[in-house]
């Protein structure tokens, strides 16, 4: 974890003015478990969590402004370990990017393009599947997946509210995976 530095507290130097070090001092400790939490939670790796943790307090450093509040500036904080996390990731797969030039550089080479489009029986179970389902759930999933239409697209054609149409999609999924389930078992027993 990363470590606090040690804060001298003496009664005999404090003074009633606080300076800009202390309250960056305060800052940091009043701050640093949350953004590290948070922080930790998107990134799953401690290493990681603790550079990007140093990276958002070193930000807050060049740029904090001593006219917010409390909540404005705790508010901000988050803000810029979002921001921090963001860059993390983006620099993440651009480096995974790279690194895939790189192996076809070398001469690797990738699937073939065939290998991607579905068998004809794959498209024809899932034809099955769509049919056996009732007549909403098969508009939903038709809209959805097959036309590639939003959750607000689908709502407006069918006359539904968002809402309600990410609860028919998630029960017509539901229902599909049981249809294949006991389609690809009454295969396989007879």
């Amino acid at each position: 974890m990363i470590r606090r530095s040690q804060v001298h507290q003496d009664s005999r130097f404090a003074s009633d003015q606080i300076t800009p070090t202390q309250s960056l001092e305060n800052l940091y400790e009043r701050h640093l478990t949350a953004i590290y939490r948070f922080i930790y939670s998107k990134v799953g790796n401690r290493e990681e969590a603790e550079d990007l943790t140093s990276q958002v307090f070193t930000k807050a450093l060049r740029s904090l402004d001593s006219a917010r509040d409390a909540e404005s500036i705790q508010g901000w904080l988050f803000q810029v370990a979002r921001t921090t996390i963001a860059d993390h990731w983006r620099e993440f797969y651009r480096l995974r990017t790279d690194s895939l030039e790189v192996l076809i550089e070398a001469g690797w080479e990738a699937r073939a393009a065939d290998e991607d489009v579905p068998s004809a029986s794959s498209a024809d179970r899932a034809q099955r599947i769509l049919y056996q389902l009732p007549a909403r759930y098969r508009e939903v999933l038709t809209y959805r997946f097959l036309m590639n239409y939003s959750i607000r697209e689908t709502a407006e054609k069918l006359g539904l509210t968002e809402a309600n149409v990410k609860v028919l999609q998630y029960r017509a999924l539901q229902k599909a995976a049981e249809i294949g389930i006991r389609s690809s078992q009454t295969s396989t027993d007879g």
